[in-house]
């Protein structure tokens, strides 16, 4: 039974299946271990293991390791921690050095015939052997050696005879095409580098043009997933697959990668943000990485949602973040925990309650769920409420505090202001109220008011503190660096990317934990920070609430 197709990889991946050209899917997943996974690579994984499911195939991890002096086994571990994280399963873990030996004989069968050949130019005399795109390329002078000339060379070549750079192996393609990858493209260069997984076995590295093919094709993938930077390289690729005749033939298929305004993605300027100190590491919930948005409190549930909505196309996205941020609020909604907590306290006195006495109230845990939950907590005399939640002169559509004004407070009474202190500085420290007994939540009380706000009872609290964060990237200089994923320096940060609180009170007796998600009311959706110790407990604010007019 053909499934229905909802982006054009799935309508060629059905008409391959209706054609017979193949028969079940197989996909690939792979990055290369030089850097920790960001949210621009998520649509590649979507798609890769995705698909993979959907068609009931595999899809196999295999790691790009073919550039030694940028990899290391932390992003090995890294990328399959995200790769979890996300939900998702490899069927096998495969690494291009896995298929080296494979390679080295493919050079060599296309060398033997006729194919492939030694090339002595330098690096520089190649890049202006290539031609320009509307000049053709100049053949080499080696390009007519003998098959037993170029064999002796390349075997040479492999035992470490010659510097690094001085030989190359080129396929014998197409000086005069006019797709510039075609114009005899390097398949093999010396390189003297120590190896993180295979030590210094080979003296010799496959380009990523000629192992990338058939790595797919040895691995029997069907249909190899790639951003639209390869789409050139398309016609190269097919053309090793054929040239070498290893009996499978891959499709490979691009897509469009996806962006979002101002976001910092490139692995280049991540790096160097994390060497200057800008950021805490990696893992910093302001930057774009798998890893710190996870910190930040992000669900992959909501990164996935993401980049479906976005739909798969042929040309790039620049997203707003208010697109993506939708998708993070909308699962946070679902699962968090409503809970009462005060950011920027002051006290509030219930000067006609009885010094001492404490009354239960009850508050929900989960109003969105059906099994809502409750919990107990405790209302009296003395209690702390949000700053901004008090002015001393009414403004027109403020429905908090100010003198005469009514509210509720969350779970508990109506109160009216009826005055407050202040210091010599004509700073407010305290907030005079009366409650009205008649007015308790769930009594049936028929008063309304326009405002409801949270509060702590500062004997039922425990003090926290709260990071709030904003974009990294300055909105001013966004533009500078938005859409690229390599972008140029001159980008501004935003001196207000991280704020942190540190006289914030929380419930008690939560049992606040790592896997929760809080959403502290009316001030956004938070979860425990990895730096909390057993004697602080650390919030991130993964984001705000629905935007709201502000006064």
């Amino acid at each position: 039974m053909e499934l229905e197709a909802t982006n054009f990889i799935e309508e060629i991946i059905n008409k391959d299946l209706e054609d017979g050209r193949v028969k079940s899917i197989q996909t690939r997943h792979p990055p290369e271990p030089s850097g920790y996974l960001h949210i621009g690579h998520v649509r590649n994984i979507v798609l890769n293991y995705g698909l993979a499911e959907k068609y009931h195939g595999i899809c196999n991890l295999r790691y790009d390791d073919t550039n030694p002096s940028k990899e290391s086994q932390e992003f090995v571990d890294s990328i399959q921690e995200d790769v979890k994280w996300l939900g998702y399963q490899w069927n096998e873990i495969h690494y291009a050095t896995d298929y080296f030996q494979k390679n080295y004989e493919y050079a060599v069968k296309l060398i033997k015939d006729g194919k492939a050949f030694v090339c002595d130019l330098s690096p520089e005399e190649l890049s202006k052997y290539r031609g320009t795109l509307t000049e053709p390329g100049i053949e080499s002078p080696y390009r007519n050696r003998s098959i037993e000339e170029n064999l002796d060379l390349f075997e040479r070549m492999k035992n470490g005879e010659f510097p690094a750079g001085s030989r190359c192996l080129r396929a014998k393609i197409d000086m005069k095409s006019p797709n510039m990858n075609m114009r005899d493209p390097v398949i093999y260069r010396i390189q003297y580098a120590h190896h993180q997984r295979i030590g210094d076995t080979w003296n010799i590295y496959p380009s990523y043009d000629f192992s990338h093919p058939l790595d797919d094709a040895l691995e029997g993938v069907t249909h190899s997933i790639c951003g639209p930077e390869f789409e050139d390289h398309r016609p190269l690729y097919n053309w090793v697959v054929e040239n070498c005749q290893t009996g499978n033939y891959p499709r490979q298929v691009e897509y469009a990668n996806l962006y979002i305004k101002g976001a910092i993605l490139g692995k280049r300027f991540i790096k160097k943000l994390v060497a200057d100190g800008a950021v805490s590491g990696f893992d910093d919930p302001r930057l774009y990485s798998l890893r710190g948005l996870k910190r930040r409190g992000v669900l992959p549930e909501s990164l996935k949602d993401f980049v479906y909505a976005a739909g798969i196309t042929k040309s790039n996205s620049l997203i707003e973040p208010a697109f993506f941020e939708h998708f993070v609020r909308n699962t946070l909604n679902e699962v968090s925990r409503r809970v009462m907590a005060v950011l920027n306290p002051i006290e509030l006195e219930i000067t006609n309650y009885e010094e001492g006495k404490e009354e239960e109230i009850l508050l929900e845990d989960y109003p969105q769920k059906e099994e809502k939950g409750e919990r107990k907590y405790y209302f009296a005399k003395h209690l702390l409420i949000e700053r901004e939640d008090f002015i001393k002169e009414p403004i027109p559509k403020f429905f908090r505090l100010y003198v005469g004004a009514e509210v509720r407070l969350k779970g508990a009474y109506i109160v009216r202001c009826t005055g407050f202190e202040e210091d010599e500085n004509g700073n407010v420290t305290k907030v005079l109220c009366e409650y009205l007994p008649e007015t308790k939540s769930g009594s049936n009380c028929e008063k309304k008011v326009k405002g409801t706000i949270h509060w702590i009872n500062p004997n039922h609290s425990e003090k926290i503190e709260v990071r709030l964060f904003e974009n990294l990237v300055d909105e001013n200089s966004a533009e500078e660096v938005e859409g690229k994923e390599h972008a140029v320096d001159g980008y501004k940060l935003n001196p207000n990317s991280l704020v942190i609180l540190d006289n914030c009170y929380i419930e008690s007796g939560l049992n606040i934990n790592f896997d929760e998600r809080y959403q502290f009311i009316r001030n956004g959706y938070f979860c425990l920070d990895k730096d909390t110790t057993e004697s602080k407990k650390v919030f991130n604010r993964t984001i705000t609430l629905k935007e709201t007019k502000k006064i």
